[in-house]
């Protein structure tokens, strides 16, 4: 891999920094409300013992960021690339949540957005697992562009393996829409 899959990376809504062991609690007070991970495939994440070992398959991931709103400052999220196959020249993007505070403000296209126009400088295909029952993310995904290609059982990390739909965006796709 000739590429760094944890940027710093920034546009005029969102930044994104490199996790750090120090964001736990800015993340945690975030992971805390029980809401946020409703539709998640792993509902107990607001739990601090479950949401300890999120954290921790966040840092080994090597991918995962702390998402700042630019406009507050605040903290309102994470999101991650992982897995990255050079075989299929792939990765995948998950592992997202947000604050309900910025559910519907527009954050989660920007982000992905910048994750996007990062990535497809270095691969081919990008694959995101979302919830079976989550049908925000699952929504989110078909405004971005995604495509859903089939359901499987997927095993999050230190988590019971779950069902998830799985959707894929291709770099050609991807650049006709966003030239």
């Amino acid at each position: 891999m000739d590429f760094s899959i944890q940027p710093h990376l920034e546009n005029e809504r969102a930044i994104l920094h490199p996790l750090q062991q120090s964001d736990f609690e800015a993340l945690y007070e975030v992971a805390s409300d029980p809401l946020v991970w409703e539709q998640h495939p792993n509902k107990t994440r607001w739990q601090r013992p479950v949401f300890e070992t999120y954290f921790d398959g966040a840092m080994k991931s090597g991918g995962a960021f702390r998402i700042v709103d630019k406009a507050t400052g605040k903290t309102a999220g994470s999101s991650r690339f992982y897995d990255y196959d050079p075989q299929q020249n792939s990765i995948l993007i998950g592992y997202t949540f947000y604050s309900r505070e910025f559910w519907g403000s527009g954050l989660n296209p920007s982000v992905k957005h910048l994750m996007l126009s990062w990535i497809f400088q270095y691969v081919d295909k990008v694959i995101f697992h979302v919830g079976a029952v989550n049908t925000r993310s699952q929504i989110a995904m078909t405004r971005l562009g995604a495509h859903k290609v089939k359901e499987e059982e997927v095993a999050y990390f230190g988590e019971p393996s779950r069902l998830n739909c799985i959707y894929e965006i291709n770099k050609a796709d991807w650049q006709a829409q966003h030239p």
